[in-house]
């Protein structure tokens, strides 16, 4: 797919660009005021802002926050942000919270001109919201010469690339907790991967659409007809056990005392899932060991909690152990990688969880067709 990149731009020399960076990290507190806890996106597009400012040019970037929904929240603020973007370099402005005026999610055109105004050229490097067709992402490519920053290339090249071409076998392992929000991709990997592995929340929906017994776990109805579709082709690989707690019981970033239980291939009313079992492990394991590419999005379980990480972390280290090459669809598969010290053992993270699956699923995005000149104004 043909981007427009920065060596486009021609001289910058004394030029003010304007660059759309995510920069949507979680915060912590410490000693009173708001830090950056992850700076894996700032860190990200420091390559850009180099390179900008080695061609002479002014260099301000842009990003949102949090939902603030169209108002001004003091806890979403960019400062922790820009303090932490100060301390990595030097000379680079940062706007505040574009989602702090209502234009910007609305897709406003005149927030959107009042964005870029002033500046000579605008670069895109939001890989994570090129999905959403957001002011600061489709406006400023229609008033002045634009590109796609090295890191947006990067994302598109790779994403694209694994799905048009992939080395084989392919495995693509799709996790998380509802169906609805994977339902698409996974049908569109059972066409691309040769084989897909389900886990997560989401594998008890394919679970009751077999006819298995799932207690209280979390199941879409709506969605039974279409798993057991997929299903049929053959390529699903369905978790054969999975641990869980009764219903009730306190579980995730603030677990509770009680034991993690076993469970077959069958949970008992009054319980809930929440990680698949040793015997899922090491099936899949086994699976991602054969494989030459793997693509990851979405935990095994609620690894949030220490007594159901273990999935996650399985299937982490096996991609990390892995020769194959592997890429990882941001969201909760690159913070679980983190968490497990996993980060630099694979072949690529994503910025953009919901961005990585819509270009997969889509094959473009509308931040990407904004840069090519394809995107109309609202106004015809």
């Amino acid at each position: 797919m043909y981007l427009p990149t920065i060596e486009e731009l021609g001289d910058l020399r004394g030029k003010k660009v304007l660059v759309r960076c995510d920069f949507n990290t979680p915060l912590e507190e410490r000693d009173g005021r708001f830090e950056v806890r992850d700076d894996f996106r700032i860190r990200a597009s420091l390559p850009l802002f180099q390179a900008l400012q080695e061609k002479g040019a002014l260099v301000t970037a842009c990003t949102h926050l949090g939902r603030p929904d169209g108002k001004v929240v003091a806890e979403y603020s960019v400062e922790p942000i820009r303090r932490r973007l100060n301390d990595l370099i030097e000379g680079v402005t940062l706007l505040e919270n574009l989602r702090f005026h209502p234009g910007e999610e609305s897709g406003d055109e005149e927030f959107g001109r009042q964005l870029i105004e002033g500046f000579d050229f605008f670069v895109n490097e939001a890989f994570g919201v090129c999905h959403r067709e957001h002011a600061s992402v489709m406006i400023p490519p229609r008033l002045v010469p634009s590109a796609a920053g090295p890191h947006l290339v990067a994302e598109v090249s790779v994403m694209l690339g694994l799905l048009n071409d992939p080395p084989r076998p392919f495995v693509a392992i799709v996790g998380g907790a509802k169906v609805k929000d994977k339902l698409a991709i996974t049908a569109k990997l059972t066409e691309k991967a040769d084989a897909v592995i389900v886990g997560g929340g989401m594998a008890f929906t394919f679970w009751r659409a077999m006819g298995k017994h799932i207690g209280d776990s979390l199941v879409d109805e709506s969605h039974l007809d279409q798993c057991s579709a997929l299903l049929d082709g053959g390529k699903i690989h369905l978790p054969i056990d999975a641990i869980g707690l009764p219903r009730g019981t306190t579980f995730g970033a603030h677990s509770g005392p009680e034991a993690a239980q076993y469970f077959g291939e069958e949970i008992p009313d009054g319980f809930i899932g929440l990680d698949i079992g040793q015997q899922s492990i090491d099936k899949f394991v086994g699976t991602i060991s054969q494989a030459a590419s793997v693509l990851w999005n979405g935990p095994m379980g609620v690894f949030e909690d220490i007594r159901f990480e273990h999935g996650t972390h399985a299937i982490a280290s096996a991609i990390a152990e892995s020769r194959a090459t592997s890429v990882i669809g941001g969201g909760d598969s690159a913070a679980a990688l983190a968490q497990f010290g996993l980060s630099d053992c694979v072949s690529y993270v994503s910025t953009g969880g919901g961005a990585s699956l819509e270009l997969l699923e889509m094959g473009d995005l509308p931040g990407l067709r904004a840069l090519r000149g394809e995107s109309k104004s609202k106004n015809g």
